[in-house]
């Protein structure tokens, strides 16, 4: 059940009718009712084991809060993280870290291929696992009480609209939420009906217009041209931006339709100047996840080795980041990449401070600009192709040379997509740049109705009329 089905469209609209007429104690039922329906849709034992692990983590976390003696309590801690670690590598991992191992006995004439067997993959584990451990966390580090109430740390963890692809909740942040009954508040129901409308116009009018073709150059690298390679890389991460910041939209909307807040997720990315600046920008909650409980703790215990402790943390940061994506070298790859940029640019701040000064703040912003999102470009080659073959191949062959003509540039595309796509990619930055000065849904509902309205059908309008409908899928729901 995806947010672009029909059955999701049910299950969501009776949800809120239900959840607004019952009201008091009956709403979180109402929403935990919601969430195993989701979940359970896709394959009961999704179901099983996000209740499991949530009912596993509510009740460790307690026995965390019990203790009194500090080594105990460690013990505790440190037996609860291990296990939530072991459960994820054991889904998302063992296929990988099974098939090399055989390769290495391969080296030595031992043939173990035949023990691989795949393994069930349940949707959504990162991002549940991720706030078990984060809870986990908190409550040893007595930043967070224990919950007492196993329905609502429940709730906090299976609410459907941030359960496949997040974003990846605090604790101290959602479940306080749970504890306040909700009413009906017009003005939010219908902001986040406005963020999911703007969420579905990204995924439709951008990410899914673009997807088969950038798809098409990726299955097949070495029959594209030069040029074609080099503007599928460049447009990949538009693409990967509009689905994911898409789906983002749709998810903090939905949310907020029930009176829930949601962390956001993304602030420009596009803007920043340096790929450090990125990423408090991208992902933002898997960003500060791992700034909080991965970065600072790895640099705290180095901290006796000076800058050069901090270059060991944020690189292990970044390729944990990187495997975090998915079990494979390239992602080890596109996370190395990343840390030690950003450790190139720590250590030659003072550097870059001195350039942007005898070449002027402008146009070493610009130039900022377009550097930090060409290394982004970059290291999303590793992300994008799983083999790291393609990927050798597809930046040894980045060039302006064509086969035929500049119209193999369309990618596949007709003149309309490419119009479509364009514009649309124009109006989203727009969009995004006087959001940053004023909120323009907010704006919009206190213009006249005529004018307001207007602007609702034709936004509905134009994108049923230039939609690429037809996939329900997100790319990060493979995470």
């Amino acid at each position: 059940m995806m947010f672009l089905s029909l059955p999701f469209i049910i299950l969501f609209t009776c949800c809120l009718i239900l959840y607004y007429t019952v009201k008091g104690n009956y709403q979180k039922p109402v929403l935990l009712l919601a969430s195993c329906i989701f979940i359970g849709y896709f394959n009961i034992a999704y179901l099983l084991i996000a209740a499991l692990i949530a009912a596993i983590t509510f009740y460790w976390g307690r026995w965390i809060g019990m203790q009194e003696q500090e080594n105990k309590r460690r013990r505790v801690f440190i037996g609860g993280i291990v296990f939530l670690v072991l459960f994820l590598v054991a889904f998302k991992y063992l296929n990988f870290i099974g098939e090399n191992i055989a390769v290495l006995l391969g080296w030595f004439g031992v043939d173990w291929k035949g023990a691989i067997t795949s393994v069930f993959f349940p949707l959504g584990i990162s991002f549940y696992t991720f706030q078990a451990l984060g809870y986990l966390i908190d409550v040893y580090w007595e930043e967070e009480e224990p919950e007492r109430s196993l329905p609502d740390f429940t709730l906090y963890m299976l609410f459907f609209m941030k359960f496949l692809s997040g974003p990846i909740e605090r604790a101290f942040d959602m479940l306080p939420q749970l504890k306040i009954e909700k009413h009906f508040d017009y003005d939010t129901v219908t902001y986040g009906l406005k963020l999911m409308l703007l969420g579905l116009m990204k995924k439709v009018l951008i990410a899914d217009r673009l997807a088969p073709h950038l798809d098409s150059i990726f299955a097949s690298v070495q029959d594209a041209s030069g040029a074609q390679l080099l503007l599928t890389g460049l447009l990949y991460p538009i693409e990967l931006y509009a689905d994911f910041s898409g789906y983002t939209d749709m998810a903090i909307g939905g949310a907020m339709m029930f009176g829930y807040r949601l962390s956001p997720n993304f602030n420009r990315p596009f803007v920043a100047k340096t790929i450090t600046d990125f990423w408090r920008r991208w992902h933002m909650s898997l960003s500060f996840w791992v700034r909080d409980y991965l970065y600072q703790p790895i640099a705290a215990n180095k901290r006796y080795w000076g800058q050069w402790g901090i270059v060991y943390a944020l690189v292990v940061t970044f390729v944990l980041l990187g495997v975090w994506h998915g079990a494979g070298w390239n992602y080890v790859i596109y996370g190395l990449i990343q840390g030690l940029i950003i450790s190139y640019e720590m250590v030659t701040v003072a550097y870059r401070n001195k350039v942007e000064t005898s070449v002027g703040k402008h146009v070493f912003g610009v130039y900022s600009i377009l550097r930090t999102y060409l290394l982004f470009a970059f290291s999303l080659l590793f992300f994008r192709l799983p083999l790291l073959s393609d990927a050798g191949y597809m930046i040894s062959h980045l060039s302006f040379n064509m086969h035929t003509s500049i119209k193999e540039l369309r990618l596949g595309m007709t003149d309309q997509e490419c119009i479509v796509a364009g514009v649309a990619v124009v109006l989203l930055f727009l969009y995004e740049y006087f959001m940053s000065k004023r909120d323009l849904l907010q704006a919009l509902s206190r213009c006249h109705r005529i004018i307001r309205w207007s602007i609702y059908y034709l936004l509905v309008l134009l994108m049923f009329l230039f939609g690429q409908f037809g996939s329900e899928d997100f790319i990060y729901l493979q995470f």
